[in-house]
């Protein structure tokens, strides 16, 4: 059973910083892509960022770019998310996912994930 516990999330002004923390089942973040996808009330879900196994790459959807910053400890099996430079835009449930299949691409990601934990809120004000 895998399972994927997000931490982290809360509340911050415009241009403030979070940190979203994933921890997984072990050897899931060694041998699977992974990824945080967002919610926003009334919106799709979207990617954010990417990690591919396969590749070795990482990918940001392009209104994250540059302000956040995915990154994985593996011996810790955890998927972690920091958010700088953070908009209202940014608000929505935050999910950490995982897929043995993802390439990487965070615009695909979404419905290729196999896995997800249950969701984290992140509220930007202005």
């Amino acid at each position: 059973q895998v399972q994927l516990v997000e931490s982290g999330g809360g509340s911050a002004q415009s241009g403030g910083s979070l940190t979203l923390s994933c921890v997984a089942t072990p050897n899931i973040v060694g041998s699977h892509s992974m990824g945080w996808w967002r919610q926003a009330p009334g919106k799709k879900p979207e990617g954010v960022a990417s990690f591919s196994r396969r590749y070795g790459t990482q990918d940001y959807r392009h209104s994250v770019q540059g302000r956040f910053t995915i990154s994985r400890d593996i011996a810790k099996s955890t998927l972690t998310l920091h958010m700088n430079n953070l908009k209202p835009e940014d608000t929505g449930m935050y999910y950490c996912a995982a897929s043995p299949y993802m390439d990487g691409d965070v615009y695909t990601a979404v419905p290729v994930y196999t896995y997800h934990g249950q969701g984290i809120q992140v509220t930007v004000s202005s």
